[in-house]
């Protein structure tokens, strides 16, 4: 099919559907029940900028800023840029230790319910079998289909499969090395992979710069090669898409998806970041961060397990699995969804300190996922001291929180109440829960300690209730499950 026949294509879909390509159909959108209750997810960055493994997945963007520190590098360990450019790495990246059965069994035991493997990121390269452009696995590198090889081993597992494009970057990606005598002098000398190669814009600017039409249907067409091909779940849009040019394409590739989700049978939503989708008409992500309180609606954040980048490098600097998981339960207290990034390496292994976390995290979520998958929002999402700062890029530091910091969720009868740092006396009071409190008037018929056989004291005055254990240790959060009637 060619472009004509595509985007007319793309027009016959919204006409006929359910959704058309303006706000107030598109905010008919309703959040899948599945995505409400999984929880966590995986995210994954993999691709051509995994070869160098320096920096971060902004790899093909900085080595060609004069002076920086990935400039540097290169000239050191490639050689000259026009010699050894970006595209000289694809050769390289072979992916021939990967096995997506593997990946998917580690997810499982991890305890995520989605998984999101970066289909293209800014660089341009295509992690799957693309009729767009040559510029992809399955014609060069690996020579495989490794999108597809995802899907099928995912599903397998029970994991729903879910698809991110951070595509509309690459306007301006490449276009440092245009600035001297690299590889990238003339764009269209190696296709749209270097192509457009267009001046970066102020990105606080959102008029500035805009896309060409050209540049725009490729977008679209893109994305919808994605939908048609790979039926995700759920569709991620990283930022720059929240700018002026791309409002009619965004409204455009909306209607499509939701239409073709209704003609599937399958629920599908799309994640974006800022504003560029109208309220109530997607998901809205919050980039490394958290909001500080509950939220009436759903959100999704997304973080990294490792605090300098989002791919694999020889040097990410890791973040534990506890404070991943306090941040996975104030999240979900929040009414929100944690979608964590792991880096593999080019090869298609898996780090041993992303898999040692993963499999932390999927210990304690297989004794406390209960308090965690299904459940909903109480009337407040906690108590506690702590402030979690609000908005992205705010989870560069550990969160300090206390023992008197608990976390609520709530599902059929029970109540659960996680302790985000145990208390090495065993005596945990709960303020929200004392007599007379505004958020709780009900009656309390049990309480236990999920994953510990120690059934714990308790009692509930003007104060708090106050419950006492003298065998439970824990540097994860403790659960209490509180039977209500």
């Amino acid at each position: 099919m060619n472009k004509i026949e595509y985007l007319q294509q793309i027009d016959a879909k919204i006409a006929s559907g359910k959704f058309k390509d303006n706000w107030t159909s598109l905010r008919e959108f309703v959040v899948p029940a599945w995505y409400q209750q999984a929880k966590f997810g995986i995210f994954i960055h993999w691709g051509v900028y995994s070869v160098p493994a320096y920096d971060s997945e902004w790899y093909p963007r900085n080595m060609y800023i004069q002076g920086s520190k990935a400039y540097e590098h290169h000239l050191k360990v490639y050689g000259d840029h026009k010699e050894f450019g970006y595209k000289d790495f694809i050769p390289m990246f072979k992916a021939e230790k990967f096995d997506a059965d593997e990946w998917a069994t580690l997810f499982k035991q991890a305890g995520a319910r989605y998984v999101m493997p970066v289909a293209e990121h800014h660089d341009g390269f295509q992690m799957y079998k693309s009729s767009i452009s040559h510029y992809n696995t399955y014609e060069m590198g690996p020579k495989r289909d490794l999108l597809g090889e995802m899907k099928a081993a995912y599903e397998k597992q029970g994991l729903t499969f879910c698809v991110s494009s951070h595509r509309a970057e690459h306007w301006f990606f490449m276009s440092h090395g245009r600035q001297f005598d690299s590889d990238i002098q003339d764009p269209m000398q190696y296709g749209d992979f270097y192509w457009p190669a267009m001046p970066e814009p102020d990105h606080q600017d959102l008029n500035g710069s805009p896309p060409s039409v050209e540049y725009l249907e490729d977008w679209l067409i893109r994305c919808c090669e994605l939908v048609d091909e790979y039926q995700p779940s759920v569709f991620y849009f990283d930022w720059w898409i929240h700018t002026a040019a791309f409002k009619p394409y965004l409204k455009k590739f909306a209607a499509y998806y939701y239409n073709k989700g209704e003609e599937w049978g399958i629920p599908v939503a799309i994640n974006y970041k800022h504003d560029a989708f109208m309220f109530g008409a997607a998901v809205p992500d919050v980039e490394r961060g958290q909001f500080a309180e509950l939220k009436p609606y759903f959100w999704q954040t997304d973080t990294a397990v490792a605090r300098n980048s989002w791919c694999y490098t020889e040097n990410n600097h890791y973040k534990s699995a506890e404070e991943i998981i306090r941040d996975l339960v104030d999240i979900v207290s929040k009414n929100g969804s944690l979608l964590l990034n792991i880096g593999p390496r080019a090869d298609g292994t898996i780090p041993d300190e992303d898999r040692n976390i993963l499999l932390q995290i999927g210990k304690w979520l297989e004794v406390n996922g209960e308090a965690i998958y299904d459940t909903s929002f109480w009337r407040t999402y906690g108590e506690g001291p702590t402030v979690v700062k609000e908005g992205q890029f705010t989870d560069g530091d550990t969160k300090a929180f206390t023992q008197e910091d608990i976390r609520f969720t709530v599902k059929g009868s029970s109540l659960y109440a996680a302790v985000m740092v145990y208390p090495d006396h065993g005596v945990v009071r709960i303020r929200s829960l004392r007599e007379g409190s505004p958020h709780f008037h009900g009656i309390i018929k049990k309480i236990q300690v999920l994953g510990f056989e120690e059934q714990p004291d308790w009692e509930r005055n003007e104060n708090a209730l106050s419950i006492t254990t003298t065998r439970v240790k824990s540097d994860a959060p403790v659960v209490f499950k509180i039977d209500l009637d």
